[in-house]
């Protein structure tokens, strides 16, 4: 398996799109070093509260399988408290969600 570059990516922009839902909150877009973009995350407000789930495709068989997604935790976690603190900030009000 072949390794590119050495360093971590940054999470550089979030965008979020708030939707008027029950569980679904918002959908959104992070920026990775301002030259990669994953769309179609979403906010769920489920039963322990607000969670990130990946973008996701419905398979011939009905089931849904993540088309990105973090391979630990740790890019999980940073990824989850960027997209959930800029939806705290647009749902505030504040809506600047570069992160330079």
């Amino acid at each position: 398996m072949a390794k590119f570059g050495g360093s971590c990516m940054q999470i550089t922009e979030v965008n979020v799109f708030p939707v008027n839902e029950e569980k679904l909150k918002a959908y959104v877009a992070i920026t990775f070093d301002n030259c990669f973009v994953v769309r179609d995350l979403k906010i769920i407000n489920g039963k322990d509260g607000l969670f990130v789930a990946m973008p996701s495709k419905k398979r011939k068989d009905g089931i849904f399988k993540d088309i990105a997604h973090p391979l630990n935790n740790e890019t999980r976690n940073l990824i989850e408290s960027a997209v959930l603190k800029a939806y705290n900030e647009k749902i505030a009000g504040n809506t600047d969600n570069d992160l330079d």
